[in-house]
């Protein structure tokens, strides 16, 4: 079985979608990336990440329209996900690796 390719977008990749990526690496059969949106952000989102990704995992649902305004065409045949976390936890902070696993832990089983 292939391994599924998933990709993690928050705003600047400094909390959130690490965190995300962090938990979710060991896992079986997935493999895992993450980025962020804003001009700014430590890991910038790249195109080539975009078209390696099956699945796309946003934190919030203003991610989700900055990515599909700005990468419409590249998202065609892609799933995207937005778990409705909000940026205020700390990187692997219990709370958020809590709410990842509840959140995003059913659609990567």
């Amino acid at each position: 079985m292939t391994a599924r390719r998933v990709l993690f977008l928050c705003s600047r990749h400094r909390l959130r979608s690490p965190t995300a990526a962090e938990v979710f690496r060991a896992w079986p059969r997935l493999e895992v990336d993450s980025a962020g949106l804003a001009d700014d952000a430590e890991t910038p989102l790249s195109a080539d990440q975009l078209d390696w990704a099956e699945l796309i995992v946003v934190m919030e649902a203003s991610h989700r329209r900055r990515l599909r305004s700005r990468y419409g065409s590249r998202l065609r045949g892609k799933r995207v996900v937005c778990l409705d976390i909000p940026d205020r936890y700390d990187f692997m902070q219990p709370e958020l690796v809590e709410l990842l696993l509840r959140k995003a832990g059913p659609l990567l089983r």
